[in-house]
């Protein structure tokens, strides 16, 4: 209504060229409106276009807080690989975290590495046991009975060559042949990086009375055992770990006829046993003990002849003990079928 009044004004004036002037600029307002007008309509109802996935600031920061869930825009977000934005590099971070930790699988599957069989650094002859309260480092000698201590039977009532007060530790010493009753711990104790050539009577025999005595066996290894490695005749718990054992009869037992019986419970893992051998562990039911194995490693026995675990029912009559199964059943004997592998 306005515009044709000024129209109309305009002629009455001044016909001719002032009219025209006029007419041309009513024309470009027309125009501008109705681009105006189209550009609305067209972000009201289209999607981002190449402006908003090059950076544009008018409409991107739109696209996110619309509907995350929608997959079109989603995908309309996504920038060509000629035109990555920054939001590009963020929402790859999720898929790239959602991945395991590649660091995580070696030391599952791995554990730690197993030292190599040791040389001898020198040659050292024992003829009375040697008495160890504290710490005593052997600094890689080889140390072998001598005189009273010279026999290489089966006889339990051999002396040790090495017998550990409570608390003590024993590390980098070889036991050569003969090796008598091996070592002896009265009470808690730590063997760290021992190694027996060759297993006299038992490679080491554990006979703290407490039910909190700890017995660690850490490195190390144990060759030609006849009959048993080590020997749990007192209390408490006995951990064997990153050890290595070949040709042997059973790598633990707990004592199946002691005078005096406890409730044990040793812990295997990160264990290679290299057959021939009879058993990995030997306990008793029915005085509460346990073995739990994990990553044991079992060489050369392709026709599965070792037991992993065997349970007996113990006494304390001085009689052979009766074996009453063997396997894992939840309760004494803790493992599975990952925990064991054979090469």
């Amino acid at each position: 209504m306005s515009t044709r009044a000024t129209t109309r004004g305009s002629h009455r004036k001044r016909p001719g060229h002032r009219r025209h002037v006029l007419v041309g600029a009513a024309a470009t307002a027309v125009v501008a409106v109705a681009v105006t007008a189209g550009v609305l309509l067209t972000s009201l109802t289209s999607g981002p276009g190449e402006d908003d996935m090059a950076g544009g600031t008018s409409r991107t920061p739109a696209v996110p807080s619309a509907s995350p869930s929608s997959p079109t825009k989603s995908a309309q977000a996504s920038p060509s690989p000629s035109k990555a934005s920054p939001s590009a590099s963020l929402s790859a971070t999720p898929r790239k975290s959602s991945k395991p930790s590649p660091s995580a699988t070696p030391a599952r599957s791995t554990g730690t590495r197993l030292a190599a069989w040791p040389t001898p650094t020198a040659d050292k002859p024992v003829t009375t046991t040697i008495e160890v309260s504290g710490s005593y480092d052997g600094g890689l000698k080889r140390f072998h009975g001598s005189g009273a201590l010279g026999g290489d039977g089966q006889d339990e009532d051999q002396g040790p060559l090495f017998e550990l007060a409570d608390g003590a530790t024993l590390q980098n010493v070889i036991l050569g042949s003969p090796a008598a009753d091996g070592v002896h711990c009265l009470g808690s104790c730590t063997l760290r990086n021992v190694w027996w050539q060759d297993v006299g009577e038992d490679a080491a025999t554990f006979k703290g009375t407490s039910a909190s005595a700890t017995y660690l066996v850490t490195g190390g290894g144990a060759r030609k055992a006849d009959d048993k490695v080590f020997q749990h005749n007192g209390a408490g718990t006995l951990t064997i770990e990153n050890f290595q054992v070949e040709d042997f009869g059973k790598l633990y037992r707990s004592c199946g006829n002691c005078d005096t019986q406890y409730e044990r419970h040793v812990v295997i893992r990160n264990v290679k046993a290299t057959g021939p051998g009879n058993a990995l562990a030997g306990i008793n039911t029915n005085y509460g003990d346990t073995a739990t194995l994990s990553g044991v490693r079992i060489v050369g026995d392709g026709g599965r002849d070792i037991t992993v675990c065997a349970r007996f029912e113990g006494n304390d009559s001085g009689a052979e003990p009766s074996e009453t199964g063997s396997g894992p059943d939840g309760t004494h004997c803790r493992y599975g079928s990952s925990d064991i592998t054979y090469t």
